[in-house]
């Protein structure tokens, strides 16, 4: 397929998108969805959800279950429940080791600016030095992301040392932090064992900034959410503060670190064993045998209050998917499916490895989900929207549908904003007029769609999300920054999404071909831009494994429909630019194959928990395999390692693995690879084919 004939069939086919008629599903059924579903409804929805701190285990958490499930109720769903798993840190699912709940009642820290400095440094005579100008830094019950996650209960009486970043052992030569709080610009979790564990600190005060994005830094007011380790030994306290306060107290540094104030501490806070609570409700398939499937849809409803965008408004967009659909169906506007419709609002990764493994009779059940994280932010937060392809270990026609949607919400959004007119503008009465600018984008990890997805459930999801947020995980990540107009506009795509594929049947083969082409030719002029620079050697294996995956993809809409196999029509396609030669890299002697085991199910890096590194500690390695440092054109070392073991599936040896990777986030060395796939042996994740 030459680069030219690409170029002229994207404009073929998107040459007649202006005013065109909605995709998929029946106008009629377009347009309920689209005249039913509410953004107003929805913010409204977040608005209620992003009171509650909901951090795991929590009593935030269950009052935002709570909340959600009476929702549920009174818009008419079917089975709703809120689930229950233990969770005591010893109870693993799957991969994912449970972490105890945690709540905070009381998290204060109180700066006092002494009169007098004299014997400040001696713990008898502290109380001599409390007399002057009192701050408060943080204050739990007002802002409770000031008090970091897994903090414990105590009261400090201490002076400050700033010591930068304070990952290092570096970073406390020639500085006394022992009985002192530290300062530190990194997450508290990342420096407690070397800070209390080793150097003997009371506490951490931490200005950590978010995500790196263009306006990373910018807001001297943010403050960050913070996260001590779960399961670290060395159990502290720790503060968050802004910026702005940091270099307050930065400009208060004498000799050595010393911040010329005293910090008094109270906090009353704790890990218990709790639960993982899953809140789930139905809407019944009509079909009696295939109602036994389910379309799901699934967001996080945990993070720090607000925690507006992550998540409440994914949580608040199914909410209202299931409001708009159980409405339409009931009232006889909308046919019911043949598929059951289910709604799921968990903890993030956790909650879900809890569901998928502790009752995997969900996992078989699930054909496809549609997650939504993080879809609601406004012009305020930078959000750029996207519907996101899956990885490239689990082709799927799924994300084509959305996509189909999602194209189609651009253009009718688009033509609104331009001339005041279109058919479907999408647009809420509090929201913005703005055309929504959906990009189709390649696989990112991050959320609750990388367990789905993961090679032992192998679950295809569409997963829309904004990225980037300049407030992601911070304070100012309100509802005041979330557009209802976006809201409407994510749940109609997840909707319609959604409802297509729950009533999808043979007679739809035909409809999905011309979405899946859409998709090849767009997923094909991306990889073209991406191995530009590549040699020719290299450029091979991307082009190779471009048309295996759409060979596959288009597979995937016969085995959704567990039809007989249909010679695709791209069946006899080639790269035909593509002359392999000589791998890149050589790998001594015939590369190996590997197949994943049964068990343990999941990624290998959940929430909280890295389970390969824990395995590979208890073997008495010091040191990683290099394939999870490695830096590649487009991916790094955790999505190298992610997809390394989903194409271990005992057809490919360690050189196809490579050539797949390799074609999703560049070239890699093969050695990387095999010596990765070795140190899964040995920790029983995967076993060698002989």
């Amino acid at each position: 397929m030459k680069f030219t004939a690409l170029v002229m069939g994207i404009f073929v086919v998107s040459a007649g998108a202006w005013g065109q008629k909605p995709p998929l599903l029946a106008e009629k059924e377009v347009a309920a969805i689209a005249g039913e579903i509410n953004g107003e409804t929805a913010k409204r929805n977040l608005e209620g959800i992003a009171r509650f701190h909901r951090q795991r285990g929590s009593k935030g958490f269950h009052e935002a279950a709570e909340l959600v499930a009476e929702r549920l109720r009174a818009y008419g769903l079917s089975d709703v429940a809120i689930l229950q798993f233990p969770a005591d840190g010893k109870i693993f699912y799957g991969t994912q080791r449970s972490r105890p709940g945690w709540d905070a009642e009381v998290g204060s820290l109180i700066i006092t600016e002494p009169q007098k400095m004299v014997s400040c440094n001696t713990p008898t005579l502290m109380v001599d030095c409390i007399t002057g100008p009192t701050t408060v830094l943080a204050n739990y019950e007002a802002i409770p992301i000031t008090l970091a996650e897994d903090s414990e209960s105590g009261s400090k009486l201490a002076t400050i040392v700033d010591i930068g970043e304070g990952t290092k052992e570096s970073d406390y030569a020639g500085k006394d932090v022992q009985g002192k709080f530290v300062l530190v610009s990194a997450q508290p979790g990342a420096v407690q064992d070397l800070a209390v564990g080793k150097f003997g600190a009371v506490g951490i005060i931490s200005y950590a900034q978010n995500q790196k994005t263009a306006w990373w830094g910018e807001d001297e007011n943010l403050i960050r959410w913070g996260h001590l380790e779960t399961f670290s030994t060395n159990k502290t306290m720790a503060f968050m503060v802004s910026l702005k306060t940091a270099r307050w107290l930065l400009q208060k540094e004498s000799q050595a670190g010393v911040i010329g104030v005293i910090a008094e501490a109270k906090v009353k806070a704790g890990q218990h064993v709790g639960n993982y609570e899953v809140v789930t409700a139905t809407i019944p398939g009509a079909d009696a045998k295939l109602k036994e499937e389910e379309i799901a849809f699934s967001c996080h409803l945990d993070h720090q209050r607000p925690g507006a965008n992550d998540n409440a408004s994914g949580c608040a967009a199914i909410l209202e998917v299931a409001r708009t659909l159980q409405k339409l169906i009931a009232e006889g506007k909308l046919a019911r499916p043949a598929r059951t419709i289910r709604f799921i609002f968990p903890p993030e990764i956790e909650g879900t490895m809890a569901l998928l493994n502790g009752k995997p009779e969900f996992a078989k059940r699930i054909k496809a989900v549609v997650h939504m994280d993080m879809v609601g932010g406004g012009p305020e937060t930078k959000a750029v929207f996207h519907v996101t392809r899956g990885p490239m270990s689990l082709p799927s026609f799924v994300q084509d549908v959305a996509w189909a949607f999602a194209e189609w919400v651009n253009e009718e959004s688009y033509q609104f904003a331009a001339t005041g007119k279109a058919e479907y503008p999408l647009v809420s009465a509090e929201g913005g007029k703005e055309p929504l600018r959906a990009e189709y984008s390649a696989y990112t990890m991050g959320s609750d769609h990388d367990v789905y997805q993961d090679s032992s459930f192998g679950i295809p999801a569409i997963y829309l999300n904004d990225w980037p947020d300049r407030f992601i995980h911070t304070n100012l990540d309100s509802a005041a920054n979330i557009d209802s107009t976006k809201l409407k506009r994510a749940g109609f795509i997840g909707a319609a999404s959604g409802y297509f594929l729950a009533g999808m049947k043979g007679d739809d083969l035909n409809t999905m071909d011309s979405e899946i082409t859409i998709g090849r030719y767009l997923r094909g002029a991306a990889l073209r831009e991406r191995i530009r620079g590549l040699s020719a050697a290299e450029a091979c294996a991307p082009k190779r494994e471009e048309m295996a995956f759409e060979k596959k993809e288009y597979r995937s809409v016969q085995m959704f429909l567990e039809m007989e196999p249909i010679k695709p029509s791209i069946e006899n396609l080639a790269a035909d630019d593509c002359f392999p030669g000589e791998p890149f890299y050589v790998h001594t002697g015939p590369p190996p194959t590997y197949q994943r085991k049964a068990k343990p199910k999941g990624p290998l890096v959940v929430f909280g928990y890295d389970y390969f590194a824990a395995e590979w500690a208890k073997r008495g390695h010091t040191t990683k395999p290099k394939l999870l440092e490695y830096a590649g054109l487009w991916g790094g070392g955790e999505e190298y390692a992610y997809e390394v073991l989903n194409f271990a599936d005992g057809t490919r040896n360690a050189q196809g693995i490579r050539d797949a990777v390799s074609a999703e986030y560049g070239p890699v060395p093969l050695e990387l690879v095999v010596e990765y796939l070795k140190a899964l042996e040995e920790i029983g994740v995967v076993e060698q084919m002989k």
